[in-house]
């Protein structure tokens, strides 16, 4: 295991063990959005990691949900996500986790998601494997997209937005076994990683949201692509992930769908 590695694991724990403790009590919640929350947990946990990667590693970037970047012109940033699921915690659902990226020269090298409430931490690490509490994973091997259980989410600005995902969502519905959305994007690519999920697809995430998620698929066996099929980044307007053998079929059924439909709003 290598020092970021180890490093990325201590942090998460530590953060975890913040928000388990203050799990289902009353919290101060800050509107950020119409319906985008932010409470004290999100802040107190950020305050971990920063301080913690400050200390270790002072000339590191950090990219953070809650904070402006902090930019040291350094070939390292870490890109982090303190506490994702933030409406989850805050109604006292156990699904939100802690989710933390290593990026080298725009690369994602490390990448480690932990929920405290299950006491599962996903690990992984570029060419060396995806792990779940030490332990190898893989992604699923179902092959048929009718047999799929699948995973989504929609943006905060659902009600003004008609880029949602539920045009998206309606379709997918009737081609897959079920899908599931549970809150926390972070998980859901830890779970399709893992092979608990066949596929997730989601709009309008966010670094913070995908770093980590998306090089535990890829170090799990799977597919990472955006909607339609190409190259992901950060700048991408959709991410699709996948255990790559429903994942062709995945993009035509999304493909074959308007961006506006509105057969389905």
């Amino acid at each position: 295991m290598t020092e970021h590695m180890e490093f990325a694991i201590s942090m998460a724990k530590d953060a975890g063990v913040l928000l388990k403790d203050g799990f289902r009590k009353e919290h101060l919640i800050d509107f950020k959005g119409e319906i985008d929350i932010v409470t004290e947990a999100d802040r107190m946990s950020e305050k971990i990691l920063t301080e913690a990667i400050t200390r270790n590693f002072p000339d590191h970037s950090i990219l953070s949900e809650e904070s402006p970047e902090i930019c040291r012109g350094s070939k390292y940033r870490w890109i982090i996500d303190p506490l994702d699921g933030t409406t989850n915690y805050a109604h006292g659902f156990p699904v939100f986790c802690v989710s933390i990226a290593l990026e080298k020269n725009g690369e994602i090298i490390t990448g480690v998601i932990y929920n405290p409430v299950s006491d599962e931490l996903f690990a992984a690490r570029r060419g060396g494997g995806a792990f779940l509490n030490g332990s190898s994973i893989s992604v699923s091997g179902t092959t048929v997209l009718s047999e799929s259980l699948l995973a989504t989410g929609f943006p905060y600005d659902i009600r003004r937005n008609p880029n949602n995902n539920i045009n998206y969502f309606s379709g997918m519905l009737l081609e897959a076994q079920a899908i599931r959305r549970a809150g926390s994007a972070a998980l859901d690519l830890a779970y399709t990683a893992a092979g608990r999920f066949d596929g997730f697809w989601e709009l309008g995430l966010h670094p913070w949201d995908t770093a980590a998620g998306w090089l535990l698929v890829c170090e799990a066996g799977g597919t990472v692509t955006d909607i339609n099929g190409n190259s992901y980044c950060f700048d991408s307007p959709g991410i699709l992930a996948s255990n790559g053998r429903i994942h062709k079929n995945m993009i035509s059924v999304l493909n074959n769908i308007s961006p506006t439909d509105r057969r389905f709003l």
